[in-house]
């Protein structure tokens, strides 16, 4: 019967990592161009030695331009606010188009959760400006409508 012995655990050779690569990934990590946890596995390096190279070898200037997790997310939630806006800003649009027309352009090219939207608010208007659409033209009786009233008689 074989015994398994244990390898003793090999410690790692490390290399020497001249300065420049050093200020290089630093660098590239400050600029966005690359993670913490890439350049670690890019260079081969561990991500506390990183970390403690991030430390000791960034200038003030580099540290100013940082962007602090708060500023971050309030930047973001900013950008997120912005796009709603121009999301409600383009439904209205498409909404009045639609109500004008008298096609739904959005059940065809648009996303089911987008073209719901669009139909609420064309739903909307339709409750506060009654028959009347946004431009004040009477709205045109659709197909449906005129054949319905036709079997009525």
């Amino acid at each position: 019967m074989e015994t398994n012995k244990k390898q003793p655990c090999r410690k790692k050779n490390y290399n020497k990592v001249g300065f420049e690569l050093k200020l290089f990934i630093i660098d590239q990590i400050h600029n966005g161009q690359i993670s913490v946890n890439y350049a670690a596995k890019k260079y081969d390096i561990s991500r506390p030695t990183i970390q403690y190279w991030m430390k000791k070898y960034s200038t003030l200037e580099q540290k100013k331009l940082g962007m602090s997790k708060n500023d971050e997310i309030k930047k973001l939630r900013d950008r997120i606010e912005e796009l709603e806006f121009v999301k409600d800003f383009q439904q209205d649009i498409i909404a009045d188009m639609e109500l004008i027309t008298g096609v739904d352009m959005s059940k065809k090219s648009l996303p089911k959760t987008l073209a719901k939207e669009i139909e609420l608010k064309k739903k909307k208007r339709l409750k506060e400006n009654g028959s009347m659409n946004v431009l004040g033209l009477v709205n045109k009786p659709s197909s449906k409508d005129v054949k319905h009233k036709k079997t009525k008689k």
